[in-house]
């Protein structure tokens, strides 16, 4: 008798530092903790993606400061113009309102993330036309081959920027950090370069080099949003939840196969 009294006595120790121990594993990675309001995160982030004059011509400047870090193959001038870019704004201000199902807002912001897109490549196009340098460099050469890893990269990136973005403290350097690591002007640039120089093999692999990098972003903003549950302008149905995650996970594995063919093939 005394010895089941101790045994269980064992047994329900262990049971409170095991809870113990999750509970301060749980405060630890909390991200609700120190998240700003739902009001100032939609804010934020509907903000960052407005398509205004003024961040056209950002845009625009930083694309062609991209482009001619590429061609003279200088890594500084490229981060330079990676850290100038608003183009991140656009995709994070989609993933808001691709999980708030707020259709107007998610299709404004996608529209303007494509024409963001279109002046990107024109103004690449543009520059690598009229410059003397045809051959390609080593900056963009490395940006015709993605792998796996930069699927990775992407992903993690995305969650760093949009945990960043969504924290009550503003002057985080996280921002900063993801435009050089997940890298979206490059393959931009390149993409202008092989449309200038009709070197469509190395367009199809910048192609899919920033189709990755803004898909696993968006990708990973969707998630932390869903997880601070941002207010929804509408519930979803228990079959359109099921279709919707099939969707995504339908399209993140086609998305992602052929970057892992990529690493099997190079390892």
């Amino acid at each position: 008798m005394r010895l089941r009294e101790e045994n269980e006595s064992i047994k329900e120790h262990l049971r409170n530092e095991n809870e113990s121990i999750k509970e301060h594993l749980r405060k630890a990675f909390s991200l609700k903790d120190d998240s700003a309001s739902h009001e100032e995160i939609r804010s934020r982030l509907l903000d960052g993606g407005i398509i205004t004059g003024t961040n056209l011509c950002v845009l625009v400047c930083a694309m062609v400061i991209a482009s001619v870090g590429l061609n003279m193959s200088s890594t500084a001038v490229i981060i330079g113009a990676m850290l100038i870019s608003p183009i991140m704004g656009s995709i994070l201000a989609s993933a808001y309102g691709s999980v708030s199902n707020d259709y107007p807002v998610l299709r404004n912001y996608a529209a303007g993330f494509g024409m963001q897109v279109a002046i990107s490549i024109a103004a690449a196009t543009i520059y690598f036309f009229l410059s003397p340098v045809k051959e390609p460099t080593v900056e963009l050469l490395a940006r015709t081959s993605p792998s796996f890893y930069d699927v990775l990269i992407a992903f993690f990136g995305g969650l760093a920027g949009i945990i960043g973005q969504t924290r009550i403290d503003k002057t985080n350097t996280v921002i900063p950090g993801v435009a050089i690591a997940t890298a979206l002007m490059p393959p931009l640039c390149t993409c202008g370069y092989s449309i200038a120089n009709g070197r469509w093999d190395m367009l199809l692999g910048a192609g899919y080099l920033f189709i990755i990098n803004a898909y696993f972003i968006f990708l990973a903003a969707t998630i932390i949003l869903s997880v601070l549950k941002i207010p929804k302008m509408k519930e979803f149905t228990e079959k359109e939840w099921k279709v919707r995650r099939f969707i995504m996970i339908r399209n993140t594995i086609i998305l992602a196969i052929p970057s892992i063919i990529a690493v099997y093939y190079m390892l």
